[in-house]
């Protein structure tokens, strides 16, 4: 490579990006240190094990960025295919972890490893989407398009609809609710006829009724049903959510110091390494800490919607725009159920829990939007 080009390759990168992302990735590695200081057996090591996956994870988000994005627009019918047969495979070689089979080994459990399909299955699920919207003539993106009807959203549902229902029937109801996400919020790029919206709205307020008496488990009905009543079942059903939010008020404004939360160290926050990392960082830095967090996190939304304004084809506008929402969604349901203003489910706070896939899957959303912010002046 010729060094005008090294230079150009250097310019083209999206630094405030990159650095926003690492400071969140690192961040979260000194957390997860805090968080498991005082666990026993392999807990103690995850933070070890969580560099690994963010090395592993920037080479998967390095080899993405670069690849022209127009290749995955090529291919993007291709991956989903291959997304929703790891997802069929989950039912026949998934390993069932707390009630859920949503893993499948590779390996062996001794020198092999497990993913879960339902993670990739978001970033595939934008590229798909982003691919329907590029070839529809007929919903242009933008405030100029015309007016979805509910006949427009029959394909885009039916991408979206078959892997929601797939994961839900796992069940991982928090992964369902961010595709579910990425699906709204990339066919928000269109206009919708005021008629068909209302119609829609009447459609999901039934399809909710339907859901509630008889898709959900009784699980997770006690989880709304605890959010509505927080001080309901403290001992069982509240019990997360209670002790969440002891540990974020316990923190006050300035924290408690790093690594003497007491919340965390007595063992009191379960699942403080994947599902409940925030409450950990609230108790060690307090509000302010708090609040830079989310702010970094908004920081990288805001700029992926930037990078999708500045896009030069409308996959790329729609693939940032779903890589981005993707993210959002994310922080948005962890650090809601752990503040009490949402019920808790399943989803882990980006690049900050604990777990392979959703690391790789994040990174990968970053190459992702790294390839479109590079490449915005090289085509027409």
């Amino acid at each position: 490579m010729a060094r005008g080009e090294v230079v150009r390759t250097r310019d083209a990168i999206d630094w405030p990006l990159l650095i926003a992302v690492m400071l969140i990735a690192l961040v979260g590695v000194v957390n997860l240190y805090s968080a498991t200081s005082v666990a026993k057996g392999g807990l103690a090591d995850l933070y070890v094990t969580q560099i690994y996956w963010l090395v592993a994870g920037s080479i998967a988000a390095t080899i993405v960025a670069a690849i022209d994005y127009r290749h995955f627009e090529r291919l993007a019918y291709v991956i989903y295919g291959g997304g929703i047969l790891l997802l069929l495979l989950v039912f026949i070689l998934g390993r069932d972890i707390h009630g859920a089979a949503r893993w499948i080994d590779i390996g062996g459990k001794q020198r092999g490893f497990r993913f879960q399909p339902s993670e990739f299955m978001k970033i595939i699920l934008a590229i798909s989407l982003a691919k329907y919207l590029h070839d529809d003539p007929k919903v242009p993106v933008g405030p100029s398009g015309g007016g979805r009807t509910l006949k427009d959203l029959v394909v885009p549902a039916v991408l979206a609809g078959i892997p929601f229902a797939l994961v839900a029937k796992q069940p991982d109801l928090g992964t369902a609710l961010i595709l579910a996400g990425i699906f709204v919020s990339i066919m928000s790029l269109g206009k919708m006829r005021w008629q068909s919206l209302v119609t829609l709205v009447l459609g999901l307020s039934a399809f909710s009724w339907v859901a509630w008496n008889y898709i959900l488990h009784d699980y997770q009905k006690r989880r709304v049903y605890s959010f509505i009543n927080p001080e309901l079942d403290i001992r069982g059903a509240n019990w997360h959510s209670h002790h969440a939010r002891v540990a974020i008020g316990n923190g006050g404004v300035f924290g408690s110091g790093y690594m003497r939360g007491t919340q965390n160290h007595y063992l009191f926050l379960p699942e403080q390494q994947s599902d409940f990392p925030f409450p950990v960082f609230a108790e060690d830095w307090g509000f302010v800490g708090g609040i830079v967090m989310i702010a970094l996190y908004g920081f990288v939304v805001l700029w992926g919607l930037k990078i999708a304004s500045q896009a030069k084809d409308r996959f790329g506008a729609a693939l940032a725009v779903g890589v981005s929402a993707m993210i959002f969604w994310h922080a948005f349901f962890n650090i809601g159920m752990v503040t009490g203003v949402l019920p808790v489910v399943g989803v882990p706070l980006p690049l900050f829990s604990y777990g392979g896939s959703s690391v790789t899957t994040i990174l990968i959303g970053v190459g992702l939007l790294m390839n479109v912010s590079m490449r915005r002046h090289t085509f027409a």
